[in-house]
């Protein structure tokens, strides 16, 4: 009889998909009309637009019609990576987004990391509360603080000058140097608890017993956070990682618009900002259009890529 089992097991091949049919969707009719309206958004708000994308190969004329268009091939996207102030946007962009992407996961994964050792619910979810409030703020109102915060006469530089760090006031939204870190503090500030439930949650699925172990061995909570806790989240650390590297282009505009001014220009400008300027300020649409193509390709091909090394990650985890 165990015999006969494990044959029929061993031979028994995996349930493969149901075969897509009309009797098939004759059943799923209903999940069928509650997507139209989500299909008919992504085509008219993702898709049609596509169709602007040909002004990018054209010298575009908003009062000619399209026949009378005169098409050009790549030369703006040829002029693009030989513009150096293009390529100085470029080089903002990839700063900032990958500044903000250090400091948002690092900073995300120590705030989870101790949240996860307060043992009072209610201490717990007072500090989870107030860390994560500033993400239903608006950048206007975030970058209005931290303009004023960081004036001659703000908070941070009456604390220095207090604390004798420096001997007068800085201009802190005047310096360049200072554009980057200001961002990546001001994106910290804001989306950090946030940021922490996804990890928080990834914690709470890891089994209690690991932690009995640990203690049973004489673990202290710090070698538990390293050695049961990080490894636990590792997988949702590693998904996270590779979903935001297909937004490395995303850089923001809120913050840099709006903090940003003429003396740190060279560093606040994003590509977001560079195809506003061109495309509305200077009525250049077709270089404004070849930068935005640019940044879609990169995002679409880098999407791509870490879609390709989530599922052979996850392959290596079957296995």
């Amino acid at each position: 009889m165990e015999e006969t089992f494990v044959k029929d097991s061993a031979v028994r091949k995996p349930k493969t998909n149901k075969k897509i049919t009309w009797a098939v969707l004759k059943e799923q009719r209903q999940l069928i009309y509650m997507s139209v309206p989500l299909m008919a958004y992504i085509i008219l708000f993702a898709y049609v637009p596509i169709w602007g994308w040909t002004m990018a190969f054209q010298d575009y004329k908003p009062a000619r019609d399209f026949s009378e268009q005169t098409w050009v091939g790549f030369k703006h996207f040829e002029f693009l990576f030989k513009d150096e102030s293009f390529l100085q946007v470029l080089r903002n962009t990839l700063a900032m987004s990958v500044i903000n992407m250090i400091l948002g996961f690092t900073t995300a994964i120590i705030l989870a990391l101790l949240l996860n050792e307060i043992k009072k619910v209610v201490w717990k979810r007072t500090v989870q509360t107030i860390s994560y409030l500033p993400h239903f703020l608006s950048w206007i109102i975030v970058t209005g603080i931290v303009a004023t915060s960081l004036a001659s006469d703000g908070i941070i530089n009456d604390i220095l000058m207090k604390l004798h760090l420096i001997k007068e006031p800085i201009q802190w939204l005047s310096e360049g140097k200072y554009f980057w870190g200001i961002v990546g503090a001001s994106h910290v500030w804001k989306e950090v608890g946030w940021n922490t439930i996804i990890y928080l949650a990834a914690m709470a699925s890891i089994d209690p017993a690991l932690y009995e172990a640990a203690d049973m061995d004489g673990a202290s909570r710090y070698r538990k956070m390293f050695h049961v806790t990080l490894p636990g989240i590792k997988p949702t650390i590693i998904i996270l990682l590779i979903m935001q590297v297909g937004h490395i282009l995303e850089a923001g505009f809120e913050v840099q618009y709006l903090l940003g001014n003429g003396l740190v220009v060279d560093w606040s400008q994003t590509i977001d900002i560079f195809v506003l300027k061109y495309g509305l300020a200077q009525g250049n649409y077709s270089l404004a259009t070849a930068a935005g193509i640019f940044k879609t390709v990169v995002s679409v091909t880098l999407l791509l890529i870490a879609n390709g090394v989530a599922k052979r990650l996850g392959e290596e985890r079957l296995l």
